[in-house]
């Protein structure tokens, strides 16, 4: 049905960028791409030979070893029911020279039916690729500057507490009681939702970068529409949500059982001050790299390095704010900080990646 041969192309690190395979210029090119439409070819197969022993990528990541001389036959509807989405990026790595590997896609025929043969001159027309996270992401971000707008408008002094970047150069806690006593009050837990909301946003778009958290890529899979990212977001915000409700419960628990009752609602206070700074700052970059994104190769690394360089300087000055609070040996706040700050950050960056 189709050959590949006209298809290929390399990585050019002159230009940091895919181009087309020409055998002048990359004859001794170890490794071949091609980006194969499921959509279209569903019920068909796709095969793979190679002249010498290789290896299938797809989508960047290793899946078999092909022998030499050996057909491989891969299902495409299998594919599409795996990978979620309408194409996938194949690379071939092994011996030089595109004339080693041979890519197709064809179907299974009975040695009785007559040979149909096709010419290249007319153009293919392919359904074009659509995504609504285009969609969810412009609506998301109008969503979450009304909320701003909402919270400034109905608890302008809460806001001009928690998004004060002086309070957070200030040791001292803000003169705001009302705030730091009631962890659980209403205004509070307008806050923590609204911080919530900004989290579920960015985990998305993380998501949408082809880069998986938590192993949510199956729960989250590429492609959806935006009716379904809409329930996928209200669904992650309820879970960072719960999360942070978790977290209050274990630094009470934690600081009970050190005897620190008098700094739990402070601690918890800093924190959600903290990442309301932290994740306006991250949605605002968010916003203006967004149109460029597509011109760098997206990496986990992007993502964890920023939070692990946040969560330990967050560490670090929760110990500076809270020693100043109360007469206790610097060993016993450590040992609480380290539980309940340091402990979830190791743990959360080992399933994370």
């Amino acid at each position: 049905m189709h050959d590949f041969q006209n298809d290929f192309v390399v990585y050019d690190e002159a230009f940091k960028a895919y181009v087309p395979f020409i055998l002048e210029q990359h004859a001794d090119e170890q490794a071949v791409s091609a980006f194969v439409d499921l959509e279209s070819n569903r019920r068909y197969k796709l095969l793979i030979q190679s002249k010498q022993d290789g290896f299938l990528f797809v989508d960047a990541a290793l899946r078999r070893k092909c022998p030499a001389g050996q057909w491989v036959v891969l299902d495409i509807d299998s594919l599409h029911r795996l990978y979620r989405k309408p194409q996938v990026f194949i690379t071939l790595y092994g011996p030089a020279v595109v004339n080693n590997w041979q890519l197709l896609i064809g179907h299974a025929r009975a040695m009785s039916q007559q040979t149909i043969r096709l010419n290249d001159d007319l153009l293919s027309v392919r359904p074009r690729p659509l995504s609504g996270f285009i969609d969810f992401f412009s609506v998301g971000l109008l969503f979450l500057l009304a909320s701003h707008a909402f919270l400034y408008t109905f608890f302008r002094r809460g806001f001009l507490t928690y998004y004060s970047p002086l309070n957070l150069v200030r040791l001292d806690p803000p003169d705001e009681s009302s705030l730091i006593s009631r962890p659980l009050g209403g205004v509070s837990m307008a806050f923590t939702l609204n911080l919530s909301l900004g989290l579920a946003f960015l985990f998305l778009y993380v998501q949408s970068q082809h880069i998986s958290l938590f192993g949510a890529g199956a729960f989250l899979p590429q492609g959806q529409t935006f009716g379904q990212l809409l329930l996928s977001y209200l669904a992650v915000t309820a879970v960072v949500f719960g999360l942070m409700l978790g977290k209050y419960a274990l630094i009470a628990t934690v600081g009970s059982l050190y005897k620190f009752d008098s700094i739990v609602s402070l601690h918890y206070f800093r924190i959600v001050e903290a990442s309301l700074v932290f994740t306006t700052i991250l949605l605002l970059l968010t916003a203006a790299i967004s149109p460029y994104s597509s011109n760098f190769e997206p990496s986990p690394s992007l993502v964890v390095i920023p939070f692990i360089v946040y969560y330990l300087g967050r560490l670090g000055w929760l110990y500076l704010t809270l020693v100043r609070q109360m007469p206790v040996k610097n060993l016993y706040l450590f040992s609480y900080l380290c539980i309940v700050e340091l402990i979830p950050l190791v743990i959360g960056i080992r399933f994370a990646v």
